[in-house]
C-alpha cells in the first residue's frame, strides 16, 4: 500500500493555551453543532502542542456531549504528542489540507478549523487549500479559516461552506482598543494584501474605525456598549452585518463575504 504524502508544509507550530478561545466560542455558537447528532470537528494544523485541540473539545462538549475533535498535523512528532492525550472523543492523525480522518469518525467533517496555517503561504495557494478542505466537509459542513495573534486578543476569519466563502468575522479584545483596524496585521491570507485604498476590506476597516471613534462617548458606559453602537452604526450605513447584540458584546463582528471580498 502506497501512503500519500500530506498536502502542505510544516508550520512554525506556535501555540499557546487559550489562544483560540474566540474562534472556539464562534464555533460553539454555530447551529450546526447542536443540530448534528455526533459532530466531527477538525483542528487542522494544531501545532507543536495539542492544547488547542484539547480546549476545543472541552468547549464544544458543553454544547453537544457527542462531539468528536480530530487534530491533524503534517509533522509526525506533533501527532505523537497528540496521541499521548487522545481519548475516545479526541483523535489525532497525520495529514495536511487533504484532511484525512480516522476510520472511527467517518469520511467527512462537520467543521474544520484551520488557524494560523495559511499565513505562511502565498495568496495564490489559498483557493486550492480551501478546495481541498471543503471537499472533506459534510453536506452542511463549514470551514473556518483565519489568523490570530499569539495570545488570542486579535482574530479574524473567513467562514466557508462546501462551495464558497460566506462571511468574514473579526473578534477583538475591546478593553484598551484604540482602533479596530489594528486587526489588519492578523487578516487571513486571502485579505491581508488587499488592505489598500480601492479594496473592499480597506473600505470596511476604515468605516469600522470611523464608527468606533464616533461612538467614543458611549465607551464611558463600557467598551462592549461602544462596540454594539459601532455595529449598529455600520448597519445604518448599509453594511451587511450578520449576527446580533449577543455576539457583538463579545467584541465580535461578522459581515457578508461579498462586502469585503478582494476585487
Amino acid at each position: 500500500m502506497v501512503t500519500k504524502k500530506p498536502i502542505g508544509t510544516i508550520t512554525r507550530g506556535t501555540t499557546n493555551p487559550n489562544r483560540l478561545r474566540r474562534i472556539d466560542r464562534y464555533i460553539a455558537a454555530l447551529p450546526l453543532l447542536r443540530q448534528t447528532p455526533t459532530p466531527i470537528v477538525v483542528d487542522l494544523g494544531f501545532g507543536a502542542s495539542p492544547i488547542t485541540a484539547v480546549e476545543l473539545l472541552s468547549r464544544l462538549r458543553k454544547i453537544n456531549a457527542n462531539t468528536h475533535v480530530v487534530g491533524i498535523e503534517i509533522d509526525r512528532e506533533r501527532v505523537e504528542r497528540g496521541l499521548a492525550v487522545a481519548t475516545s472523543n479526541l483523535h489525532f492523525t497525520h495529514g495536511g489540507f487533504e484532511t484525512p480522518l480516522p476510520k472511527e469518525v467517518g469520511n467527512s467533517a462537520d467543521v474544520i478549523r484551520a488557524f494560523n496555517v495559511l499565513r505562511q503561504y502565498d495568496e495564490s495557494e489559498v483557493p486550492a487549500a480551501w478546495a481541498q478542505m471543503q471537499a472533506k466537509l459534510s453536506p452542511n459542513g463549514l470551514l473556518v479559516e483565519g489568523t490570530c495573534d499569539e495570545i488570542g486578543r486579535l482574530a479574524s476569519w473567513v467562514t466557508l461552506n462546501k462551495s464558497k466563502p460566506m462571511s468574514f468575522t473579526i473578534s477583538l479584545r475591546l478593553l484598551g482598543l484604540d482602533l479596530p483596524s489594528k486587526v489588519a496585521d492578523r487578516l487571513p491570507k486571502v485579505l491581508i494584501h488587499h488592505n489598500i485604498a480601492g479594496e473592499k476590506i480597506h473600505e470596511f476597516l476604515s468605516a469600522l474605525d470611523l464608527a468606533w471613534q464616533s461612538n467614543a462617548g458611549i465607551g464611558a458606559f463600557s467598551p462592549a456598549q461602544r462596540w454594539v453602537s459601532t455595529c449598529r452604526q455600520l448597519i445604518g450605513a448599509g453594511w451587511p452585518i450578520i449576527g446580533d447584540r449577543k455576539r457583538w458584546r463579545l467584541g465580535e463582528l461578522t459581515v457578508e463575504w461579498s462586502a469585503v471580498a478582494p476585487n
